[in-house]
């Protein structure tokens, strides 16, 4: 089984620095809303890289929710736990790791997979990943730009795990079956 290959210290500052212009022009909470994330959720940040989706949704669900921001490099968990504290967010918690979250079964009201799926080599592993830790009739919100709409419906929709919600923009929400 090939293992996720975790990007060099450098590569990952500059996909930071990126991400932060980025952000400027697509800012994260954009996303946040067309996942329909609401006011205390338990939501896992799947590939959060450097934290704009943590952050965001972090401020979206209020001190009673929690949001799980989970990554294979150790530089985008210090990265978003130094940026917790700073702002003073304390319903964020960090978990490294390359596919099992270690998290209990039906625990997760949202999951937040953006622009990450096609780096990940075993697709299906991190898809009934996804399955196990949701809650019944809990959502997959999901965004790739490397993918185009029919690899994105078919994959995510193929091992009867998922269906498709609703699309809005370039985003697709998808409930756990």
């Amino acid at each position: 089984m090939k293992k996720n290959k975790k990007q060099s210290n450098i590569d990952f500052r500059f996909m930071s620095f990126f991400f932060k212009i980025r952000d400027k022009f697509h800012p994260p909470i954009n996303k946040i809303r067309n996942a329909n994330i609401r006011d205390g959720e338990i939501v896992l940040d799947y590939g959060c890289g450097s934290g704009s989706y943590t952050i965001a949704t972090a401020q979206n669900i209020g001190s009673s929710g929690k949001i799980i921001a989970a990554d294979i490099h150790p530089l985008a968990l210090k990265k978003i736990r130094k940026k917790a504290e700073k702002m003073g967010y304390i319903n964020i918690e960090t978990i490294q790791t390359d596919c099992a979250t270690g998290l209990d079964d039906e625990s997760i009201d949202k999951i937040i997979c953006f622009d990450v799926l096609h780096n990940i080599p075993n697709k299906n592993k991190i898809l009934k990943e996804f399955h196990r830790v949701l809650k019944p009739n809990a959502m997959l919100s999901f965004d790739d730009h490397h993918m185009n709409e029919e690899e994105i419906k078919e994959f995510i929709t193929s091992k009867g795990l998922f269906e498709l919600s609703e699309k809005k923009d370039k985003q697709y929400n998808f409930i756990k079956t």
